[in-house]
């Protein structure tokens, strides 16, 4: 065996001595049942920073057969939402709520105030605590980002516990690790931003991995990890939920050599020419009406590709972005071989999406510090290409792809992550289950949302929704369920959505959405029925429309933790 191969077996016997010494608390307030075959087993598939137009079935050049496999033979959805960011969707997507419900408003900075607590609400319960109830193994491998981070209190500590030279234990409170929260096994970061080569706030369980192979490369790991527990489940009768939470393609940019390779030329043909492809093969895929959806403007102030100073390294920028899509499809095709051969694929829920649109963040500005490291754990600096004096891909440089080519990812829409308009919160995403979905390879146009996760899979699961738990009193959860979708149903989906982040908000109800960004406070129109890319603001024009949806958004921030909160207007 390899150095990797046994570096995955001792994981994973860590993981099954903690399950065999865990408890788990089951409420009255569950519907608890048996086992039953005809209940499907639930992956979840969540990319970090993926835009919209990124896979190939969503318009996208990068190499993405497995996405594609499930799309072409599944439903991809025109109208689904994440909530803008990392942590906040997770929040949502796990509970079921909106992300302040959730207790995650902004960021994993603990505060004082219900909806902005920085980790998931007590009188919250996640997916995996009502499926685990309802007799579901549940597994996790990934990026956890919804519980407080632990940060030290002097830079240089916190910096030589980034670069892996000192230890100052937990990585956040234990009660608010996956495996206190209906997770069975969890291995994964605790934190978001990660070395991909050499991960900080590394788990199996709640044990931290103290060192890693020298080939190691954590978008393999965690797919690696998600198909041993898929093997770990074959013999059993049971069903499963398995959360796959990748960290590609979220900064800094760092791929393996051989993908990266595959797109040396590939956007040598610059930023315009990229994203009018990529409009163009979305009408031809029948993902987008041309009359609804035009291509939006450009990111603005923007230098032409050939006047660019930068275009080898920009090129060189996304192809390591591309390769990262690439690499984590490969891992996709790897848990599909493994349902396939355990047997578990018929009736197995596929679910992928990402949590937010690419992001547009320079992320060599910001330097070393918080959960960006100085150096390797060999002592080697890392570059923080300010000045682009590096080509990206290698473990020893920081760097992002940058708000242009963001734009691109993100095509036909405007804006990108941490934006309320559809550039940042308009996610693909993708329902496979050859079992369950009959119409294969169709379009839904329902309106969907990550909090809806939840609705659907207690449907599916015969389980109910609970009232308490762990003696708390839960919130009712507002998501609407996606399984008429499934049967090739026209539903209407949500009537009205909401979001707010560091000021950036929507309302939308029926196909009028209202959206501010979130440096201006400024109201902006659309009718998204017209105008799905968001090109034509009829604010002015529409006083009263304007009215209402921001009378109706202020009942939801009041009614949903949004206000009071200083800095939020």
């Amino acid at each position: 065996m390899n150095s990797r191969t046994i570096f995955y077996s001792s994981v994973g016997i860590i993981v099954l001595l903690m399950l065999g010494l865990s408890s788990f608390k089951r409420d009255a307030s569950f519907t608890i049942q048996k086992s039953k075959p005809e209940r499907p087993n639930i992956v979840v598939i969540l990319a970090d920073d993926m835009g919209f137009s990124d896979a190939g079935c969503y318009g996208g050049e990068i190499n993405t057969p497995n996405i594609d496999y499930l799309a072409n033979n599944g439903i991809r959805y025109r109208q689904f939402y994440n909530t803008s960011r990392c942590c906040p969707t997770r929040a949502s997507l796990l509970t079921g709520l909106y992300n302040q419900q959730a207790g995650i408003g902004k960021m994993t900075d603990a505060e004082n105030e219900l909806g902005y607590l920085g980790h998931l609400a007590e009188n919250t319960v996640t997916i995996a605590e009502v499926l685990k109830a309802a007799g579901y193994h549940t597994a996790m491998s990934g990026k956890w980002h919804v519980s407080n981070t632990l940060v030290q209190k002097n830079p240089k500590d916190q910096l030589d516990w980034l670069n892996h030279q000192k230890d100052f234990g937990d990585f956040s409170p234990l009660e608010q690790y996956p495996t206190s929260r209906g997770f069975d096994k969890f291995f994964g970061t605790i934190w978001g931003v990660v070395d991909f080569f050499d991960p900080f706030s590394l788990v199996s369980g709640k044990t931290p991995v103290k060192s890693v192979p020298k080939d190691y490369y954590h978008t393999d790991a965690i797919s690696d990890t998600a198909v041993a527990y898929i093997n770990s489940w074959a013999k059993t009768e049971k069903p499963f939920f398995l959360y796959v939470a990748q960290n590609a393609p979220h900064w800094p940019l760092q791929a393996k050599p051989e993908d990266i390779a595959k797109y040396k030329d590939t956007y040598k043909l610059g930023w315009d020419v990229i994203r009018e492809a990529r409009y163009r093969k979305m009408i031809k895929l029948g993902l987008i009406d041309s009359n609804i959806t035009k291509l939006s403007k450009p990111v603005t102030d923007r230098v032409s590709w050939n006047d660019n100073p930068d275009k080898i390294w920009d090129a060189e920028a996304m192809a390591v972005h591309a390769a990262m899509i690439d690499r984590m499809d490969q891992g996709i095709g790897r848990i599909i071989g493994a349902l396939k051969k355990t047997g578990k694929l018929d009736n197995t829920l596929i679910i992928f999406l990402s949590d937010n649109g690419a992001s547009p963040e320079n992320a060599a500005a910001y330097g070393p510090g918080f959960d960006r490291p100085s150096e390797t754990r060999a002592g080697t600096p890392i570059i923080y290409a300010t000045k682009k004096q590096v080509l990206p891909g290698a473990q020893t440089t920081y760097s992002s792809i940058g708000r242009i080519w963001a734009n691109v990812s993100n095509t036909p829409y405007q804006y990108a992550k941490a934006e309320s308009f559809e550039g940042g919160i308009h996610t693909p995403m993708i329902a496979y289950w050859p079992k369950g979905i009959k119409q294969r390879g169709k379009y839904s146009n329902q309106i969907g949302h990550v909090m809806d996760f939840m609705k659907t899979f207690v449907e599916l699961a015969k389980t109910t929704y609970p009232i308490h738990y762990n003696g708390k009193k839960i919130k009712p959860t507002p998501g609407v369920s996606l399984t008429p979708s499934f049967n090739g149903k026209e539903n209407s989906g949500h009537s009205t959505l909401f979001n707010e982040h560091f000021g950036a908000r929507y309302a939308r109800s029926g196909n009028w959405k209202l959206v501010s960004l979130s440096n201006d406070p400024t109201w902006h129109l659309y009718n998204l029925a017209m105008d799905n890319a968001e090109t034509n603001d009829l604010a002015a024009s529409n006083p009263d429309k304007v009215k209402e949806l921001e009378t109706l958004w202020k009942q939801w921030a009041m009614a949903n933790q949004v206000f009071p909160k200083p800095g939020n207007k």
